[in-house]
């Protein structure tokens, strides 16, 4: 069964005429006639008394409401359809990581509704990994994140890396390590560290790091809040592994410090115990839709926004943990 089946049996129903319902539909007689008679065979049953005037059989008056309906639902769906591929969406939905939201995406959200102000722009802090899940799951349009290959490597996936920051150590202005111009990353087993929630790239990206280094991390705290890191790290000894972008606040900030680190030798090679390379700990950011979100015109526009602000803010400002 087609649509056009369908409709051309609503038109021969309203116009009680196969001449006239084929006028209608655009269509010459015999194709109308033709459509109708393979709709009957699909159904089994006839669906006109084909008299001076064409009347709905038994089975026709069964068909009529439904067909109705179908045809009513694809009218609807067709536009919908059309509406989207022209920009004309209710909502643009878009999840991204703290520092982001915090930081990035301000400058970059008046201009979208600037050039699309009939959408409502809808914008939400997620972790990473909760992130590019509501975007599997269809409830936002545009996830920025910490890459995470094992969520993106999908074939629907659309990955665009907008840059990469380093991860350096968060401090009460007092802290010992303070005295370190970049901190060995030894020196950080001494410490109790506060660390993302279970769920945040963060968390992973630490706990990998040391675990490749056989260096202990002793956790004691879990937090998903930037302002909750500065409020818990001005206390006292404990520290924070933070990235680039979620340390701009606390560069400003006299209770807090922040140093670099040393990248730590590597360990498959004994003759690099002695160097001092520079830090190489750092994440990427990437920002990643679906291929077919990609030809939605305001999605489009949004995602061209965000990697033009985002690359040329990072291609030239300096690094924030290099001048702390």
């Amino acid at each position: 069964m087609r649509i056009e089946q369908l409709q051309a049996f609503l038109a021969v129903a309203n116009t009680g005429n196969f001449g006239q319902a084929a006028k209608k539909c655009g269509v010459t007689q015999s194709t109308i006639s033709r459509q109708i008679q393979s709709l009957e065979q699909d159904l089994g049953v006839g669906l006109f008394h084909r008299t001076a005037q064409a009347k709905l059989t038994i089975g026709g008056e069964k068909l009529l409401p439904r067909a109705e309906k179908i045809c009513q639902e694809w009218l609807k769906a067709t536009q919908e359809c059309a509406e989207l591929i022209a920009g004309k969406q209710p909502e643009l939905c878009v999840a991204a990581i703290h520092s982001v939201c915090a930081h990035y995406l301000p400058p970059i959200l008046p201009q979208f509704c600037l050039s699309y102000p009939e959408i409502q722009l809808r914008v939400t802090a997620l972790g990473s990994d909760r992130a590019l899940k509501v975007l599997r799951d269809g409830l936002v349009d545009v996830a920025i994140v910490m890459n995470n290959r094992l969520l993106t490597t999908s074939g629907e996936m659309s990955v665009e890396v907008l840059y990469e920051e380093k991860i350096a150590v968060l401090m009460a202005a007092n802290h010992p390590l303070t005295a370190y111009e970049s901190i060995p990353f030894s020196a950080l087993a001494d410490y109790p560290q506060v660390v993302f929630k279970d769920g945040y790239g963060m968390q992973r990206l630490v706990q990998e790091w040391f675990n490749r280094h056989k260096i202990e991390l002793k956790t004691v705290m879990e937090l998903n809040t930037l302002d909750a890191f500065r409020g818990v790290v001005r206390q006292g000894e404990i520290i924070a592994l933070l990235p680039q972008g979620a340390l701009i606040d606390s560069i400003q900030d006299a209770t807090l410090a922040v140093r670099p680190l040393t990248h730590p030798p590597d360990l498959a090679d004994p003759e690099m115990f002695n160097s001092r390379k520079p830090n190489s700990f750092s994440r990427q950011v990437v920002l990643v839709t679906t291929s077919d979100r990609l030809k939605i015109p305001p999605i489009a526009h949004f995602c061209n926004l965000v990697q033009h602000h985002l690359k040329d803010n990072f291609m030239s400002s300096p690094s924030l943990v290099s001048s702390y």
